[in-house]
């Protein structure tokens, strides 16, 4: 353990001596920490002693003691497809979401193109989505035909801006794909009023926001259907794997057959002996697939009670840091997944050192921070979709302007979020214990007291 680990910030302070020799003028005094000039006052960048060598917890967790013998037994029992365990994880998950209904899948994005298809978007269709998102949710949409419109990003929250959803909706608008991004949830109950307004289907993209609440209901269960991603970095590990969750027997019957070569299941029958009932896919989950999913479960809800702790622990430790903005969450969620712990970076409070090199410095203290998305509204395989030979079959010359398409969807505070303020800290470290959360505030307040001699270091 390091010299500040374990320790608040006023502890650090007074082990340094730094407070008893009344330079504590105020808490965030651009020289507190840089006037000592001793190795552990330096940033790490610059060749200090870093905040933090300790590794943060792993991810995904698997305990053989406890984890393996499911799966093993699985294993052996060659019964590898398909079978018992893939419906009794439905069914758990299903419950857990508080949805009647749940389907497994290959991955979020069939989950999402899986009901998107079978609430009948496609081509010709406008589907609202956020822009601040994965690109799953945006491929998605471009998989059935139809065409994105993307609305910009309220800043405190990271979530889509429900004050703008209406501007975008036209006569070809089908659908809305509200994200629950970074794990926090979005505005469900705006969301649902202006589609309920227009009618329009909701197919809830809960990829990141396993177990996330709003007024102590699971997100997945708002929408006319939920869609969940099990990828390996996800709060729920299986390796890969998705889930579509609703209440809607006749849509999770199509599902189900699309997901299983379009053969008929439940209301999707056909005559006899006619076979497969609709164009379908082959998505289906093996056994050990949802023998991992099972022993993960097991530990979701304590997993993530400890997020939820530790995260509303960061945020009181950092908000107050000049040029960090925390999450903030909207009145009504009662819990996030945090996928992803999220704050905003100013800058011009860190003597204008870039935000590259602001993470940077976090890193070299024993920090993990990443930038996170760049914005979807901007990238190359737009214009690649709307020049492909379906897309041009589909829509007139006039709809496929990519130029103007971009100015239609010009979002400049996303933009802003992701070019310049966005920072990330991966859902594991806050399954440390929460003393440890003070070596992130630690660090913030190191690299705010260093900016600007990181910065001339930058020029040097």
């Amino acid at each position: 353990m390091n010299d500040m680990q374990g320790k608040g910030r006023r502890n650090f302070l007074k082990t340094t001596g730094l407070a008893t020799a009344g330079m504590l003028l105020t808490p965030f005094n651009a020289t507190t920490f840089a006037a000592g000039n001793g190795h552990v006052h330096q940033p790490a960048v610059l060749g200090g002693t870093p905040v933090r060598t300790k590794e943060w917890p792993g991810w995904p967790i698997w305990n053989k003691d406890t984890d393996e013998q499911l799966v093993l037994d699985n294993l052996r029992s060659g019964v590898w497809s398909r079978a018992a365990l893939v419906n009794e994880f439905e069914e758990k998950w299903g419950k857990e979401t508080g949805t009647k209904r749940c389907l497994s899948v290959v991955n979020g994005t069939n989950a999402l193109i899986t009901s998107l298809l079978q609430m009948n978007i496609g081509g010709g269709d406008e589907v609202i989505v956020p822009v601040y998102t994965f690109i799953a949710t945006i491929s998605a949409v471009l998989a059935t035909g139809a065409i994105p419109v993307f609305v910009d990003t309220d800043l405190d929250t990271f979530q889509i801006d429900t004050t703008k959803i209406e501007a975008k909706i036209t006569s070809r608008t089908r659908a809305i794909v509200p994200v629950h991004i970074l794990g926090m949830p979005c505005d469900m109950v705006q969301v649902t009023k202006i589609a309920r307004k227009h009618n329009l289907v909701i197919i809830e993209d809960a990829c990141q926001a396993h177990f996330a609440e709003i007024d102590n209901k699971r997100v997945g269960s708002f929408g006319d259907a939920g869609c969940f991603s099990f990828q390996n970095s996800k709060n729920l590990a299986i390796g890969e794997g998705g889930a579509i969750t609703s209440n809607n027997d006749a849509f999770m019957d199509r599902c189900y057959s699309y997901h299983n070569y379009g053969n008929p299941y439940g209301a999707m029958v056909g005559n006899v002996n006619a076979g497969t009932v609709m164009a379908g896919n082959k998505l289906r989950w093996t056994e050990y697939q949802a023998a991992i999913g099972l022993v993960q479960l097991k530990r979701l809800q304590a997993q993530t009670e400890q997020r939820n702790s530790n995260a509303a622990y960061l945020r009181g430790k950092i908000r107050d840091i000049p040029g960090i903005i925390p999450y903030k969450l909207y009145d009504n969620v009662t819990k996030a997944a945090f996928h992803l712990f999220a704050f905003r970076y100013k800058k011009e409070q860190f003597s204008n050192l870039p935000r590259a090199e602001f993470i940077k410095a976090m890193k070299a203290e024993g920090i993990p921070c990443m930038e996170g998305y760049s914005p979807l509204n901007k990238m190359p395989y737009l214009a690649n979709t709307f020049q492909s030979k379906n897309y041009r079959k589909m829509y007139s010359a006039k709809d496929l302007d990519i130029n103007a398409y971009n100015n239609r969807n010009e979002c400049p505070l996303n933009d802003q979020l992701c070019r310049e303020e966005a920072v990330w800290i991966f859902h594991s470290v806050l399954l440390a214990d929460q003393a440890e959360m003070n070596d992130i505030s630690n660090a913030l307040e190191k690299v705010h007291a260093n900016a600007e001699a990181i910065k001339k270091s930058i020029k040097a």
